[in-house]
């Protein structure tokens, strides 16, 4: 039987150890999102419900080649492959959409977004008909793995998240919102993407409630472009083991890896970054459990927090007329952009560590903020780049 510590026990020997009595001015740690972080959780106010997901596990999707059809049980697709049995397709070309061979034996998800991510503002509507009348298991795509990557802070994600998936179901109807599959970039920042998945899971199912159902998101996650540098690639393949563990903790119900090289990518790098998800699923087991996170008084915590400030940001889009009245008037655009500059500052301060980048770095810095970011269009910019 452990002795129970008290918070002033352990507050007690901390000072000791810091030979200060303001223990926390040190142990607090500014970070990007304005999320509240506590050197030490004894509790959390509102225990979460274990969080499920859609898949009984999480689905390890490769990138097509017909080396791996034996192995491999889920497929992203960008072009029509013939025989193919018994597999789950992820369909990423709108074009393939169109013409790909449809074989009952297997599941078709569609990675494909309708919205036009440019200061238009336009849903295709049409195109999302289309989809509709597929034999799929999902048929829309909302897509915030662009503004991931472009530089948007998490809140800013799943805000717009759920503002895009407003939108859809002004066009559709509130029968879309069984319809859809989000397309998520994990980043970095571990316990924070594991927070955000899971955040994300709360906000959907507090949306769907809105239109009478009670429904959770299906949740393809990738690692991100953001946080990846084009030198020393091997230093990509530990960032994005972490941001798949995140993924698979956090419940994703699919997960990809994007190519660890930046440059000169194969068929074997291709391979080695979809085989990181092999060894983290069968050496740690950990894309088949609902809610691996549940419990860490932590995790909760800062779930929570992000929900609530997502929930905020959604209602503010709302009072603004919606994500695509937004884009046309560019205030998405400068909301993302003000965060992403903010996040390069950090990066050339010092104070967002990258390994082989801006730590223990091997290039002087060659671009600048304005030569990477504009205010008036979402792109992505790695954050490497700047030194590049």
């Amino acid at each position: 039987m452990f002795t129970k510590t008290s918070l002033s026990d352990w507050e007690s020997l901390v000072q000791k150890q810091l030979k200060t009595e303001d223990i926390y001015s040190v142990l607090s740690k500014e970070n990007l999102e304005g999320i509240e972080v506590k050197p030490y959780y004894d509790s959390v106010p509102k225990p979460l419900k274990n969080l499920p997901k859609v898949e009984e596990s999480t689905q390890l999707v490769a990138k097509y080649h017909r080396d791996l059809e034996e192995n491999v049980y889920a497929f992203l697709l960008d072009e029509n492959v013939e025989g193919l049995q018994e597999k789950v397709i992820f369909v990423n070309n709108k074009d393939l959409a169109e013409h790909i061979s449809a074989d009952e034996s297997n599941r078709y998800f569609s990675l494909i977004d309708i919205f036009s991510d440019d200061s238009k503002g336009i849903i295709f509507e049409q195109l999302g008909k289309e989809l509709l009348a597929k034999d799929f298991s999902r048929y829309i795509c909302v897509d915030v793995s662009l503004h991931q990557n472009s530089g948007a802070a998490i809140g800013q994600q799943l805000g717009i998240a759920l503002a895009k998936t407003k939108d859809l179901t002004e066009v559709f109807g509130a029968e879309i919102i069984k319809k859809l599959i989000f397309r998520i970039a994990v980043g970095g920042n571990y316990f924070f993407e594991i927070a955000k998945i899971r955040a994300f899971k709360l906000l959907f199912n507090q949306l769907s409630r809105e239109f009478g159902l009670d429904e959770i998101p299906y949740i393809f996650a990738e690692t991100s472009m953001r946080n990846k540098s084009k030198n020393d690639a091997e230093n990509n393949l530990i960032r994005s083991t972490l941001e798949l563990s995140a993924a698979m903790i956090g419940g994703a119900d699919a997960v990809f890896t994007n190519d660890f090289r930046i440059e000169h990518s194969d068929a074997l790098s291709e391979e080695i970054s979809f085989k990181q998800q092999i060894v983290l699923a069968y050496e740690s087991i950990i894309n088949v459990f609902d809610d691996a996170g549940n419990g860490s008084y932590y995790i909760e915590n800062i779930t929570q927090q992000f929900a609530e400030k997502s929930w905020k940001l959604f209602l503010e889009i709302e009072e603004g007329g919606g994500y695509c009245e937004l884009l046309k008037t560019g205030w998405i655009q400068k909301k993302i952009y003000e965060h992403a500059i903010l996040e390069q500052k950090w990066v050339e301060e010092g104070k967002l560590k990258l390994i082989g980048v801006n730590l223990y770095p091997k290039l002087e810095q060659t671009k600048s903020v304005d030569e990477l970011y504009s205010e008036k269009e979402i792109k992505p910019v790695r954050l490497a780049e700047m030194f590049e």
